[in-house]
């Protein structure tokens, strides 16, 4: 009896043992990641800086954008185009020769479907794509590279010119370019050259130092 009464004992000992083993802290999961970069444009010309975001909505432009600024393509072209009220184009690689006659007519050598995305407007500050005419591109696909800055709303522009990026800040400076001295096809008599960055920064500091709430 006084063995049974042992192993009982020291089954019940055992028992209490393995409960503590087993009555470990429950799965804690992993904090959330603060402090995540997003990738933010840096435009650079004589007349001050431009920031601008590009759409996660446009995906297909937004990947392309960043590739060629990462393979600095943009550097060094110029804003080919400049009418007042309403617009300043550039990423022409054509507008790096010597040629003015041939600005606006290049390209990286491909075009991009259209990613028309309906609450983003041609609003002042909105970076679209440049393209060919609808007589020879009804599809409306984009240029590989060129894109223009919309200096006021554009309204008749919407669904007909893909809108992927906007100017969070520095848009003094493409108020700045539209006004410079032009012949009759609207090319600036100077080169107004752009150097065309890509920065990394958290939804914090885009929100601190653009004043533009990424979501």
């Amino acid at each position: 009896m006084k063995k049974l009464l042992s192993l009982l004992f020291c089954s019940s000992v055992l028992l209490f043992q393995s409960c503590l083993k087993d009555n470990s802290p429950p799965l804690v999961p992993d904090p959330p990641v603060t402090g995540q970069k997003e990738k933010v444009i840096e435009i650079q010309t004589d007349f001050g800086n431009m920031y601008v975001w590009l759409y996660k909505e446009t995906p297909l432009h937004r990947e392309n954008f960043l590739k060629l600024a990462g393979q600095q393509f943009y550097d060094n072209t110029t804003f080919h185009r400049i009418i007042k009220d309403f617009m300043i184009q550039g990423g022409d690689p054509k507008s790096k020769d010597d040629d003015p006659n041939n600005d606006g007519t290049g390209g990286p050598g491909y075009d991009i479907p259209a990613e028309f995305v309906s609450s983003l407007k041609n609003v002042r500050g909105a970076l679209a794509t440049a393209r060919l005419g609808d007589n020879v591109n009804p599809q409306k696909a984009s240029n590989g590279s060129q894109f223009f800055i919309n200096l006021v709303a554009n309204t008749h522009l919407d669904n007909n010119y893909t809108v992927f990026g906007f100017v969070m800040k520095g848009m003094e400076a493409a108020d700045k370019i539209v006004v410079q001295p032009k012949n009759a096809n609207d090319r600036p008599l100077t080169n107004i050259k752009m150097q065309v960055k890509v920065l990394e920064k958290t939804k914090a500091e885009i929100l601190s130092e653009y004043g533009y709430e990424v979501k």
